[in-house]
């Protein structure tokens, strides 16, 4: 006679620190596609009307 033996391994998830980590990749992503945007206007405003226009445009910005 063989005696059978059942091993029950049980993997508990940390549900909070899973979420954390999927919240924090998230925003990471996002926040390196709006920096990726934010560079490609500049870049693209300082081939369509120059350099000075652009530091000129954005004194304006600020002063008013």
């Amino acid at each position: 006679m063989t005696a059978n033996t059942h091993t029950v391994t049980r993997t508990q998830a940390n549900v909070g620190y899973e979420v954390s980590t999927f919240a924090l990749g998230s925003g990471m992503v996002v926040a390196a596609l709006v920096g990726i945007w934010g560079t490609a206007c500049l870049v693209s405003a300082l081939v369509n009307i120059g350099p000075l226009n652009v530091v000129k445009g954005y004194v304006a910005a600020l002063v008013g």
